[in-house]
């Protein structure tokens, strides 16, 4: 059910995963987002709805059925592209005009999208710029020879992939006004502020996205394909018991150290280890190109975030602060809520941060 009334200036955050679909309404209060309702249903393990077109009905009849179950007051939508379909990277530029940035743009993008550039979308955002001195035998002059270059932020998104969820979104009678990728969500509602660079890994049910975020911008995004159904899976193999009971091993045992004997711990610690070798590789990837910058903490969300005592076996293993994020930090809520919401957030960070994008 709802918990306030309608207004005009709120806004639908849908996350549709593997796992399922999230939705979260927050509603314009002062210039701050206060909580008006919240709604989420589950797909079959096997179902990869962000991979099968011929889902497009399906996920649209379960949104509807989501909103309306959970009494949402708008049909103004926010959502995001999964991270692995999107293709970012930072490039740097010399100084120029904006029609020919736009074209160098594209012709650095050829670089890295692996796809036809006619079949993609691109957003493009100057994030900052490097001063170069050009090599001269006269030292009073270098000041003069400065070359002014531009840090460049691109993101490619395949059309048929942003079609797709403009189908899924008419087919639910939503009007669909902005649609960007889980990092920025991500960076939303977990990191607001932050002046020095933070991480975020978000451990969803079938891969892991790893983002670095600098003064806001996510200037790397790494996937891994590893996430709480394969560790599942390990632990069902290891052990020899179905899903449900291997679940539920995960989520009591987790890192907890606890000795046990059929090997639970083992399975679970070799089943994100993919996760950590990419955390490290991207901490390389990062000081490579920022040399005197340095990442502040790694915060974690996603469904797996609350396995027991991950936060300390990374920080141990990793040498870095960790924290779980707190999506809910930034919005108004009423108070009896806390305890459910503390326990669903990591699940709902993609959500409330894609339902803050027109508020903040």
């Amino acid at each position: 059910m709802s918990f306030f009334g309608a207004e005009n200036l709120s806004y639908l955050g849908i996350d549709i995963g593997n796992a399922g679909v999230k939705i979260v309404e927050l509603k314009n209060e002062n210039g701050k987002p206060r909580l008006v309702t919240y709604g989420y249903a589950d797909f079959p393990l096997t179902q990869d709805v962000n991979s099968k077109q011929e889902t497009e009905d399906v996920v649209a009849e379960l949104i509807r059925k989501i909103c309306e179950k959970a009494g949402v007051t708008t049909s103004k939508v926010v959502a995001a592209l999964p991270n692995f379909s999107v293709f970012s990277s930072v490039i740097s530029l010399p100084e120029m005009k904006k029609s020919e940035l736009d074209q160098a743009v594209l012709w650095e993008a050829k670089k890295f999208v692996p796809l036809p550039i006619e079949e993609m979308n691109f957003y493009s955002e100057v994030i900052g710029e490097q001063n170069e001195n050009n090599k001269s035998k006269d030292s009073e002059k270098n000041d003069l020879n400065k070359v002014r270059n531009l840090k460049v932020l691109v993101v490619a998104a395949p059309k048929k992939n942003v079609t797709r969820y403009v189908n899924i979104f008419q087919k639910a009678g939503l009007e669909l006004i902005n649609l960007e990728t889980e990092s920025f969500a991500l960076e939303r509602s977990l990191v607001g502020h932050e002046e020095f660079p933070v991480m975020i890994v978000d451990i969803g049910s079938v891969s892991a996205d790893i983002s670095i975020i600098d003064k806001g911008i996510p200037v790397i995004n790494r996937t891994v394909d590893t996430g709480g159904a394969s560790i599942t899976r390990r632990i069902a193999k290891s052990i020899n018991v179905d899903l449900k009971r291997a679940e539920q091993f995960k989520k009591d045992i987790g890192f907890s150290g606890v000795e046990i004997s059929q090997g639970v711990p083992k399975a679970i610690e070799t089943s994100i280890e993919p996760i950590i070798n990419e955390i490290k590789y991207c901490f390389d990837l990062y000081l490579s190109q920022e040399e005197d910058k340095h990442i502040e903490k790694i915060i974690l969300t996603g469904g797996s975030a609350y396995l027991p005592n991950l936060t300390g076996y990374l920080s141990s293993l990793l040498n870095i602060k960790i924290i779980i994020g707190d999506p809910w930090a930034r919005v108004i809520y009423p108070i009896e809520l806390k305890t459910v919401l503390d326990q669903i957030g990591p699940r709902f960070s993609v959500a409330v941060g894609l339902a803050m994008r027109e508020i903040e």
